[in-house]
């Protein structure tokens, strides 16, 4: 019709002129005119069967990039609670994602173990408190204990600062009590990121101290650039469009006047390191939107010194925010953060509760097994599942359902899969080749829902959101369970229409894998 429109010409005719030319004939494609002037395709049967027959999901992205992904990143001290859940998830399908068409993807995990918290912490427990337990617990109630401290006792803010100048100077003792707690720290994160199943390993742990010997260089880079402007002693970068609310240009401050550095120097150092060393293509941070602002500044300032090169591109992802079932913050009654422990702890016991009353066929020990599955399913899925930039509503009743989009119903789906070939006595990998008939209409709407699968993770990567392939699997476990009920598999007409609907089965199981398993999301093979 807009071509109608440019040449003035009836919309109908024009389609009608395109019909006749048979553009599609190749494929044996019927064409036919509807409205005032769409044309409506319908692919041949046979062509479906067989592209989808041949079909494979492997297809490697050209040209492939080294993308650099900054996610999940807690602070040390602190144990992981709902406010992480959001950018390690949502950071953890992505980069399995990457890697699945093909980049080379860095995990970066920028967690925030070094600044004046530890001169607080250190300060106090070497003070005379009761601070033998240094566990993650006890350290976190230290930490709370300590603040309140700094800002009441002037004499022990005092000796905060000093920890702080000791730890940066490498004082032995100081030096040691830092280490322990870091290291119980990551070694709690660790924990809950194995419960979750986050591809995250120590290995990618880039903490801000160990950024630290080169900040004196990112200040020296950014004098040489020309960059540098001293204001009340500190050390500061101004860059065109950002003000004030007043009006008045915004720094990014450097260096502060006492000679200290900033977030914003750091982050300059991991930017530089990423680019620089790591190789990147492609620099990715995952966090909520109320970091916007610091990050469009950081590349402003970024690209201004050099540090992201123009064949470089750097991108921020935001989230919204987690909420209870009655739209407001996801707390506990008494307004804390609600741990992540806890969280998966509830989700397991919900979940087993369900699964021990639908799966009675299942040992104690496997049903406790499938009741963990199904728990950090429905805990990821029901996040991924949103658009990642608006805010959730967080309920288990929803998320543990085995109707609807829910990763339990997804689960449900490819078990009955795996039953079916468990009942024939058959390998499902021996039919994800084979001749495929479409003879019934819910088998044409699975074939077509099952090759749609590579445009829709080429436009879940394209726009960074996962929800298109949570929808996506989705719809395509709804045709599947219509083809089930309309089709029968074991009981089928003749042998190589069993065979045919089998490799549909199969098919479907295929997709179901590897698109859950790419978002981080396990499948029992019994439910």
């Amino acid at each position: 019709m807009a071509i109608a429109k440019q040449l003035g010409r009836n919309p109908r005719t024009i389609a009608q002129e395109i019909v006749d030319r048979a553009p599609l004939a190749d494929l044996n494609a019927k064409l036919d005119i509807g409205g005032p002037g769409f044309i409506n395709v319908r692919l041949d049967d046979g062509f479906l069967a067989t592209t989808l027959s041949k079909a494979t999901l492997s297809q490697p992205v050209e040209p492939a990039e080294t993308i650099v992904v900054d996610y999940s990143s807690p602070n040390i001290a602190k144990e992981l609670h709902v406010g992480h859940l959001r950018s390690t998830v949502i950071g953890d399908a992505l980069v399995r994602l990457f890697e699945y068409v093909g980049h080379t993807v860095i995990r970066q995990n920028h967690v925030g173990d070094w600044g004046t918290a530890f001169g607080k912490l250190i300060a106090y427990v070497n003070a005379d408190q009761d601070s033998s337990d240094l566990t993650i617990g006890g350290i976190e109630k230290l930490y709370v204990a300590a603040s309140q401290e700094f800002e009441t006792n002037l004499d022990f803010a005092e000796k905060a600062r000093n920890e702080v100048i000791k730890l940066q100077r490498q004082d032995p003792k100081t030096l040691k009590t830092w280490e322990h707690i870091v290291q119980e720290s990551l070694e709690d994160v660790q924990r809950i990121y194995s419960e979750l199943d986050i591809s995250l390993k120590l290995s990618d742990v880039r903490g801000e101290s160990s950024f630290n010997p080169v900040l004196p260089q990112v200040v020296k880079d950014l004098e040489n650039a020309g960059l540098l402007v001293e204001s009340d002693g500190a050390k500061c970068v101004f860059v065109d469009g950002f003000q004030r609310k007043d009006g008045s240009p915004l720094p990014m401050i450097v260096q502060k006047s006492d000679g200290g550095y900033l977030y914003h120097t750091t982050d300059l150092a991991a930017l530089k390191h990423r680019t620089q060393e790591l190789g990147a293509d492609r620099v990715i941070y995952i966090t909520d939107s109320r970091q916007i602002h610091h990050f469009q500044m950081l590349f402003a300032v970024g690209k201004r010194v050099g540090y992201i090169p123009k064949d470089v591109s750097t991108e921020h992802l935001v989230f919204g925010s987690v909420l209870n079932k009655e739209g407001e913050p996801f707390r506990t009654r008494g307004g804390d953060n609600i741990l992540l422990r806890e969280l998966i702890e509830e989700g397991v016991e919900r979940a087993f509760d369900i699964v021990r009353s639908k799966s009675d066929h299942l040992t104690d020990r496997a049903q406790r097994q499938v009741a963990r599955q199904v728990a950090i399913g429905a805990i990821k899925y029901a996040d991924l599942s949103k658009n990642r930039t608006n805010d959730y509503r967080f309920d288990w009743d929803v998320m543990l359902s085995l109707d609807g989009n829910t990763a339990p119903y997804l689960q449900y789906a490819h078990a009955r899969i795996c039953s079916i070939f468990t009942r024939a006595k058959k390998e499902l990998s021996e039919f994800l080749e084979g001749e495929i008939e479409l003879q019934h209409p819910s088998e044409r709407s699975l074939a077509l829902r099952l090759l749609r699968f590579a445009e829709t993770l080429e436009q879940c990567l394209d726009e960074r959101k996962p929800h298109y392939l949570c929808n996506y699997l989705y719809e395509l476990t709804v045709h599947f369970m219509r083809f089930y009920e309309n089709c029968p598999v074991l009981k089928a007409q003749t042998p190589k229409l069993m065979d045919s609907r089998l490799c549909l089965c199969a098919k479907t199981a295929q997709v179901l894998r590897v698109g859950l398993e790419n978002l981080g999301i396990s499948l029992p093979l019994r439910m």
